[in-house]
């Protein structure tokens, strides 16, 4: 009897110490990888959340800027890191995207990530040279249809926020533009203002300073509600409810991080986005916080395949690629 006895509670003994060696998470600082390069806007929201997560974490939280190839290769390195957590993606809209404008990825843009939440919600704004006839938005996409490609259309990069606006503001006025690349948008505003550039759609963030000081054209933002400190309608009210975007970041793991994993560091980010200084920055960035309802897993994974099929048709329309 006695033999059966132990017997029977061996296999619970075994087990104890395997209960006992799990780990908490995290035990060492964790990296998040930005695909854009340092004092950018992606870069600026993604160290203010990486200081707020590191406190709710207990370690820290170091940014690492990985360029090139319109966010790929970063995304490409964390896809293929070790799925423990440790190696986390900030990424933009161009996430999605780069499912179409991008042939042959190394990586599946949803199957191969697990989306924590989204970070925040920016604006774009639909500016023009100061002398631009238009005085509207109808006017502007007018003379759009009027002109064409006698018109030019600047960007700051293939994939880019401002490149896949200007896809989508040609592909409502069902006319081509000649576009012209740029390396980021502080040299556009300057041939704008100069009077060399005659159309540009980007960021509130980049805008906003030469908006306010009537030093370019401004005619609405992108988003389906009027952004705090910028006296513009938006595209719906001003008659063009199809130009709809906006430059949204969320932060993803590889796809086989532990699920506990993934659900302590989207906690670690609503934490974050919970944080005054934060708040108040994004606030200056003329950022919107995500609420704490986008910044969760669900909502996020939901999110990114709504906008990777909402720019499909879009994208190859404009038979634009980056590969």
């Amino acid at each position: 009897m006695k033999r059966r006895s132990f017997l029977a509670v061996l296999p619970l003994v075994l087990a104890a110490p395997t209960v006992q060696a799990q780990t908490p998470f995290p035990t060492r600082a964790v990296t998040i990888i930005v695909p854009f390069a340092a004092g950018g806007p992606t870069d600026v929201i993604n160290r203010l959340v990486a200081e707020g997560m590191a406190k709710d974490l207990g370690q820290p939280v170091v940014v690492e800027n990985v360029t090139g190839a319109g966010g790929t290769i970063a995304a490409a390195r964390v896809a293929n890191a070790r799925p423990d957590g440790y190696t986390i993606l900030a990424h933009h809209i161009g996430h999605a995207t780069s499912a179409t404008l991008y042939r042959n990825l190394p990586y599946d843009v949803e199957k191969s990530f697990a989306p924590l939440g989204l970070v925040s919600n920016a604006a774009m704004t639909i500016v023009a040279r100061p002398d631009f006839p238009a005085s509207d938005l109808a006017g502007l996409m007018a003379e759009i249809r009027r002109q064409g490609d006698r018109l030019t259309l600047a960007h700051a990069g293939v994939g880019g926020a401002n490149h896949l606006c200007g896809i989508l503001m040609q592909y409502a006025a069902q006319k081509s533009l000649t576009t012209v690349a740029f390396r980021g948008s502080a040299p556009v505003l300057t041939e704008m203002m100069a009077g060399r550039i005659d159309v540009f759609c980007d960021q509130a963030t980049n805008t906003a300073p030469f908006i306010r000081d009537n030093r370019i054209r401004s005619y609405a933002v992108t988003l389906d509600q009027r952004v705090p400190g910028l006296d513009l309608p938006t595209t719906a009210e001003a008659g063009q409810p199809s130009i709809v975007m906006s430059t949204w970041h969320g932060l993803y793991v590889p796809a086989a991080t532990p699920q506990a994993v993934q659900e302590r560091l989207s906690t670690a980010l609503r934490a974050a986005l919970r944080e005054d200084r934060l708040r108040a920055r994004f606030a200056e960035l003329v950022t919107e916080v995500a609420p704490p309802e986008q910044a969760t897993p669900a909502f996020h994974r939901q999110f990114l395949a709504q906008e990777v099929a909402k720019w499909r048709p879009i994208i190859q329309a404009a038979g634009v690629y980056a590969d």
